[in-house]
């Protein structure tokens, strides 16, 4: 059980919390469903959320509220609260208890379907030999439904237990009575009964080991963890006891212990568990590496920024786990369902016992028949649906250095058609450098020097780009910015401007000429000057991204406009724009205007994808229908967001949506078939077409059917598949104008 407070404080009662909780013991998507509608009728509780998936349930409520009134509820229903961390355990104990049961089962059920199947075999009172075998598997093997039945009948409810109890039950009741009354005609069914255990404790099973196939993927980044730092006196500590500020050494082959910028060497990092970035990228002096990535050939002295919880990738592990808690709206629809459909089982197999017994069948056939009712109507799959692909999918994601927060974030992805990119940073390397200064009079090293002292004060890409141009800067006074147009101030006494065209009062006509021939090739123009008329251009460029032109084209493929946003000038931004293939160009735009921009696009009828990685970008990113954050800018950016890439490729803007709305089409198609075996399967064992045991096997087959079909989820290779050439795909037709 793990808590937290979500917004305020603790004392607040106004306050908010969020508690998780792993939960043993469901064995079906009716359970999950009890669970969360005992937790939702607690007073205080705003929402609570059972996934029969993960074995997991999310409870957000008020202040006022004890955690601990949820364990005693959820015990209080038959089923046991463990700690979280013990989950995996948890599932390889109900993994082992199955085995054992299953392989019992399949010994004894074998000779029985033979003795009570084949003629030859059978022998002198060989129904008391099956009778025998068959009470062993039906009570023993299939205990933990009879079980699950009972606590589920003491509080009322029903669940797939019920159906599986109440159906072998029958055919044991049915069949003792007819052996120990010795009924004329009558016929023993133990063979149905035992069959029916061994082929859903099989389901079970299989269903089990798939099921923690979906968690591999964040398995494998909770093993990425790093055991021992090596600090620079030559002493080890672990990780979570180093602290932000305190220096380690990496030495080649080695993973780094946590998040931090690199103070002496160089190498290449991988970091593909992380990022899914196949190939390391070289590092140096003043670089940010993250923890656990390996350092491949190279000796550096890290220092650490970033430790225990606040790492990127603990922050990733929370995140995944998070969503793969969390339920997509198409689950409602399956929930309903999944709450009636066992009454509405039982009432079924009453109504198909007593129709065929007024048609004139015999009791055996008649019993027959709703047996297989009761065994085919269990609503396994149905409630497998939803939370097996979000595991998968998600999963997948983290792998691929994707994350995708929730479920309601795969339905977004479907209708969005335009996607707005921010320039700096996202599109471009946001790595600014200053490529020249031009000047009419030719003072080109005076002016540098004042321009660059003047933006040695501000933080700005640009500003850094200009500071680190000269090794001496002046005195500073009278220092003042204007986000979006630039900065005044006084230099060694001497007034100096430094910013766009709307901070001076005069440009003259051959400093402007200087200024367009510039942005003509791309670069950005800064104007400088002492006083209020600029005198020189400052040449700024930003490399854009090698992998740009690529994902331009792959969004693209995937049916959905491209417009670059940008605070730079028009000329600069259309230069970007006609190389990377965008469709639209919106520049100038102030930070505040970004928000305006997607307000308008959704006015227009569009549905929105914002994606950004500063500090400026976050509310656009939370204004937008889905906001996709680039996890090498700032933490409001991600905070703000409903996706996370977790590497600067903006490729993998193209992968996420792809993949989000590959997992949502899996989703639906889990739910199609699950619906479409209920619907077609009931009638069809009612008319007496399938017989109790072959009920049994196709009940099993749907749900291991609908776990297969979400694991084909973790062959997804999106767009930076190595084996893929994706830069020549042809752009589609898209609305983004």
């Amino acid at each position: 059980m793990s808590t937290e407070v979500l917004d305020k404080s603790p004392e607040d009662p106004t306050t908010t919390k969020r508690t998780d909780l792993a939960i043993e013991g469901m064995t079906c998507a009716a359970c999950a469903s009890r669970i969360q509608r005992a937790l939702g009728k607690l007073e205080g509780v705003d929402d609570a959320q059972v996934n029969f998936a993960n074995g997991r349930a999310t409870v957000l409520y008020g202040a006022g509220l004890d955690d601990m009134a949820f364990k005693s509820t959820i015990e209080g229903l038959g089923y046991v609260v463990i700690d979280l961390g013990g989950i995996a355990d948890a599932e390889e104990r109900r993994g082992a208890n199955l085995f054992r049961r299953l392989v019992i089962a399949s010994a004894l059920s074998v000779p029985v379907v033979l003795l009570s199947m084949v003629r030859p075999l059978q022998f002198g009172d060989w129904e008391w030999l099956v009778a025998v075998l068959a009470t062993l598997v039906v009570f023993w093997s299939g205990w933990t439904f009879h079980r699950a039945a009972w606590m589920n009948l003491r509080h009322g409810s029903t669940t797939m237990d019920t159906l599986v109890s109440m159906g072998t039950l029958s055919a044991w009741l049915w069949s003792t009575v007819v052996l120990l009354g010795d009924i004329q005609g009558g016929h023993v069914y133990y063979e149905t009964g035992m069959v029916i255990v061994t082929l859903i404790l099989l389901g079970k099973w299989l269903e089990v080991r798939a099921k923690h196939r979906s968690g591999d993927a964040i398995r494998a980044l909770v093993d990425l963890g790093v055991h021992k730092a090596k600090l620079e006196d030559g002493s080890e500590v672990a990780p979570d006891d180093l602290e932000v500020g305190e220096r380690f050494v990496v030495r080649p082959g080695e993973k780094i212990a946590t998040d931090g910028v690199i103070v002496e060497g160089w190498s290449a990092v991988d970091a593909s568990m992380v990022t899914g970035e196949p190939v390391p990228v070289d590092v140096t002096v003043g670089d940010e590496v993250i923890g656990s990535t390996v350092n491949t050939n190279g000796s550096l002295v890290v220092e650490a920024t970033r430790v225990g919880a606040d790492t990127v990738l603990a922050r990733i592990i929370k995140l995944v786990d998070e969503a793969q808690g969390s339920r997509a709206q198409v689950q409602r629809l399956a929930d309903r369902v999944s709450a009636i459909f066992v009454p509405f089982a039982i009432g079924a197999a009453v109504v198909t016992l007593a129709a065929w017994l007024l048609m004139g069948n015999s009791a055996d056939a008649a019993f027959t028949a709703a047996v297989a009712v009761l065994i085919i109507a269990c609503p396994c799959a149905l409630g497998l649906a939803t939370p097996m692909g979000i595991m998968v999918g998600t999963g997948r994601g983290a792998q691929m250095g994707v994350i995708i927060k929730g479920g309601e974030v795969l339905e977004e992805t479907r209708d969005v058609d335009v996607v707005v990119v921010d320039k700096t940073g996202t599109v471009t390397e946001g790595r600014m450098e200053l490529i020249e200064i031009q000047t009419l009079d030719g003072e080109s090293d005076v002016i540098l020097g004042l321009a660059a002292s003047l933006e040695a004060r501000s933080e700005h890409p640009i500003a850094v780009a200009l500071s680190s141009a000269v090794a001496e800067h002046g005195s500073v006074d009278s220092f003042s910015s204007t986000p979006g147009i630039g900065v005044t101030g006084l230099v060694d006494g001497t007034e100096v401007r430094v910013g766009r065209r709307q901070l001076f009062d005069t440009v003259p006509a051959g400093v402007e000429g200087l200024a367009v021939a510039a942005e003509a090739t791309g670069a950005t123009v800064v104007f400088t000057g002492r006083g209020s008329t600029a005198e020189a251009i400052l040449v700024v460029s930003d490399r854009i991204k090698d992998t740009s032109v690529a994902a331009v084209a792959a969004l693209h493929d995937q049916g959905l406009g491209v417009i670059l946003v940008t605070g730079d000038n028009l000329r600069t931004a259309e230069f970007v724009g006609a190389v990377i293939g965008a469709d639209h160009v919106i520049a100038e735009v102030m930070p505040d205007d970004k928000t305006a921009e997607v307000c308008r696009l959704q006015a227009e009828g569009h549905r929105v994808a914002m994606v950004g990685d500063g500090i400026n970008d976050a509310p656009a990113l939370a204004q937008a229908d889905l906001g996709i954050a680039v996890g090498t800018g700032t933490d409001v950016a991600m905070e703000a967001s409903d996706l996370t890439i977790v590497t600067g490729d903006l490729r993998a803007v193209a992968d996420a949506i792809a993949l989000s709305r590959r997992t949502l089409s899996t989703i639906k198609g889990n739910l199609f078939w699950a619906f479409a075996y209920n619907a077609a399967a009931i009638p069809l064992a009612a008319s007496g077409v399938l017989n109790p045991m072959i009920a049994a096997g196709t009940m099993g087959f749907s749900s291991l059917f609908v776990v297969a079909n979400s694991l084909r989820l973790t062959r997804f290779a999106g767009y930076r598949d190595p084996r893929k050439d994706r830069i020549a795909i042809p752009a589609k037709e898209t609305v983004a104008k």
